[in-house]
């Protein structure tokens, strides 16, 4: 059932500042991963991977897009409801996105990433189902990424145990 509110913030140059601001955080949380992956791919490439392993150049195409859909996911939900509970969600993940990326390449703690990532995971979910009572577009546009993540758990699962 999808709400039919108009949030408080829906007219203007309110919107696209609006729309700036969850650019922002997600460039934010995206350099916090990016910090955590500078001068890895060596180190990616000499782990012990399984065979379905993408190689490293595709990482950052696929995750630019990703971020931009979890941008105007969220700026689509604001626009609606405002800072709502489903934009709690968003921030908890968003927020768990940024830390997986130092715990698995800069601190090699591939358990420890995997348990987060799984955290992530269940975030993300929470996520889309709250997005999915404001707006079935944002909740939709998470999807890919919710994708991608099921995707990344199961590579961090393996590399975890072929590198144990």
């Amino acid at each position: 059932m999808e709400i039919s509110q108009d949030a408080p913030a829906t007219s203007g140059r309110r919107v696209w500042w609006g729309l700036a601001g969850f650019a922002a955080a997600v460039f934010v949380a995206a350099a916090i991963g990016g910090l955590g992956v500078q001068g890895t791919t060596e180190e990616y490439a000499s782990l012990r991977q399984p065979g379905w392993a993408p190689p490293s150049w595709l990482f950052g195409p696929v995750w630019s897009l990703l971020y931009a859909l979890i941008a105007v996911a969220g700026w689509l939900v604001w626009r609606r409801v405002g800072f709502s509970p489903a934009l709690w969600a968003w921030t908890a993940q968003l927020v768990l996105n940024a830390i997986w990326t130092p715990l698995f390449f800069g601190a090699g703690q591939y358990g420890l990433a995997f348990a987060e990532i799984v955290l992530m995971w269940l975030a993300i979910g929470l996520t889309v189902v709250l997005f999915a009572r404001v707006s079935r577009v944002a909740a939709a546009l998470l999807l890919p990424y919710w994708a991608w993540v099921t995707f990344a758990a199961a590579l961090n699962l393996s590399i975890w145990q072929l590198n144990n």
